[in-house]
């Protein structure tokens, strides 16, 4: 879910135009499947199906991405989760009983003809689960796309890659991956350019955050930030009630990190979750090579395995291999 910064990132959100995203670029690949599959539904908040009633939101979401993002000369490599930490044990048990109160609310809504209610249910109840993944590893590699699974956190994996200069920068939604040390992180990375919040539809552009900007305008540490994070509330602890991002860059700013979660949160030992998120489980291993895509690959596992209409998966596909009048894909790797 992230760390809600929110409140106090507005001054270091700048705008980046797609002409300066070009180059390596590591992508939360977790992330990115859940908003596709939170977004891409019907009005009911029924997902995209084949004939079999396999979901394929996230592989439309996937392909025209990815697709928009060769267009704009970016390589992406994709970076799924691998194992969790122990101590996320908790954090997952409480989403897997939330989203089965929206499961069970969603068939509620949809009995008594609450479409709107439906909608917002089905949201909440999204999971990504191996046959998501699968599936969505298929596709990259039809489209000539990296990716790895991470030892643990992806985006802490994607955050180290950017760090090494291996890639220009981490792409999420999430704002962890600034504690995970990410030097830049860009977000609102959606291809239409919209994105649905608290039921309004909004206009979004893609945003850049460095990491060395915010520490510097907040006058904190990275260490600091992750003590902000653990007062907040992370993806391994629970917060401190009331204390929000503005509260706690306070009391990190006058030295009270300590003191405040003695006081309370007294059976809470924070060194785990900070040494996490400094030092985070990770790998060298990795290799990022970029193929050409397999176009009759592409439209046999769209259009045969799962539905896709020729129409408009061999039109995107073309642009891509145009280069919409840039380079083609042969030149680019």
């Amino acid at each position: 879910m992230g760390v809600a910064f929110r409140d106090i990132l507005s001054d270091y959100k700048k705008p980046i135009g797609w002409d300066e995203l070009a180059g390596n670029a590591a992508v939360d690949g977790n992330n990115a499947l859940y908003q596709f599959l939170t977004t891409i539904r019907q009005p009911d908040g029924t997902p995209l199906m084949n004939s079999q009633g396999r979901v394929t939101s996230h592989l439309s979401g996937l392909f025209f991405r990815v697709s928009n993002f060769l267009e704009n000369g970016m390589r992406p490599v994709f970076i799924f989760d691998g194992k969790p930490p122990e101590f996320k044990s908790e954090t997952l048990s409480k989403r897997r009983d939330l989203k089965k109160k929206a499961e069970d609310a969603y068939k509620e809504a949809v009995f008594i003809g609450d479409t709107k209610e439906a909608f917002r249910q089905a949201r909440s109840a999204t999971k990504v689960d191996a046959e998501i993944i699968e599936s969505s590893k298929k596709l990259l590699s039809l489209m000539g796309i990296p990716f790895m699974d991470a030892p643990s956190e992806g985006e802490a994996q994607a955050a180290v890659m950017a760090a090494k200069g291996d890639v220009s920068y981490s792409i999420s939604q999430d704002y962890d991956s600034l504690l995970f040390g990410a030097p830049k992180l860009v977000r609102n990375m959606t291809v239409s350019r919209k994105r649905k919040i608290r039921g309004r539809t909004i206009t979004v552009s893609p945003e850049k955050i460095l990491l060395k900007e915010v520490l510097s305008g907040l006058e904190v540490t990275r260490e600091n930030l992750i003590e902000m994070g653990i007062l907040i509330g992370t993806d391994f602890n629970e917060g401190i009630k009331g204390v929000g991002a503005k509260t706690a860059l306070k009391i990190v700013r006058e030295g009270n990190f300590e003191e405040y979660i003695s006081e309370k949160m007294p059976d809470f030992h924070p060194l785990p979750v900070k040494d996490f998120f400094l030092y985070p489980p990770h790998t060298s291993q990795y290799s990022l090579n970029w193929q050409t895509p397999d176009n009759e690959g592409i439209i046999d596992y769209l259009c045969g395995t799962h539905d896709f209409s020729k129409g408009r998966i061999e039109p995107q596909l073309a642009r891509i291999n145009k280069g919409s009048g840039q380079k083609t894909l042969e030149q680019w790797f």
